[in-house]
């Protein structure tokens, strides 16, 4: 799938609405941080960006414990790489949705009652661990990973604002951000 490109009017639109919600009102005044926040909303705008773990059979991995048992199935020539990759992954999923639709983890999963703190428990270790695979060199950086880790509820207290935000603006009212 074609990335969105940097100027896109959706890029924009994030980039603006979480460095307006994390400088003014979670204060974290992190341009990376929020740079990396607002690539996230625009990446999973689209369904088939988040849903991109599979098993081996190539079905669409959406419970955490499926997508960390997928590292054990086969071990490509560099694991490392692999593991941050999908470590990265479950990272995102676990503050995409526990950030922006934390209602939708309880109704997709009635027989959980700590969905929520099971997500934030995953994705911080997640983060955790892709900040000790990766280096400070690679982009992103290490200290982002450790930086998301650390400060997991603030991001999602950050996104839940962008979510707000961008329900009670006047573009939405008016259909406008559909296209």
């Amino acid at each position: 799938m074609e990335s969105i490109r940097p100027d896109h009017p959706l890029r924009l639109l994030f980039c603006g609405m979480v460095e307006h919600a994390f400088y003014t009102r979670v204060g974290v005044c992190d341009p990376n941080l929020t740079g990396y926040l607002a690539d996230l909303l625009v990446e999973f705008t689209h369904v088939e960006r988040y849903n991109r773990i599979r098993n081996a059979q190539g079905k669409e991995l959406k419970q955490i414990a499926s997508m960390l048992a997928v590292q054990s199935e086969d071990s490509p020539a560099d694991g490392m790489e692999r593991d941050r990759a999908i470590y990265r992954k479950i990272g995102d999923y676990t503050l995409f949705w526990a950030g922006v639709y934390p209602e939708q983890l309880k109704r997709s999963n009635p027989n959980s009652s700590d969905v929520l703190l099971e997500y934030v428990s995953k994705g911080k270790k997640c983060y955790a661990i892709v900040a000790e695979l990766a280096d400070e060199g690679d982009d992103p950086p290490s200290s982002m990973f450790k930086h998301l880790s650390e400060d997991f509820e603030y991001c999602l207290y950050g996104l839940g604002l962008v979510r707000r935000d961008w329900e009670h603006s006047p573009e939405a009212a008016g259909g406008e951000l559909l296209y």
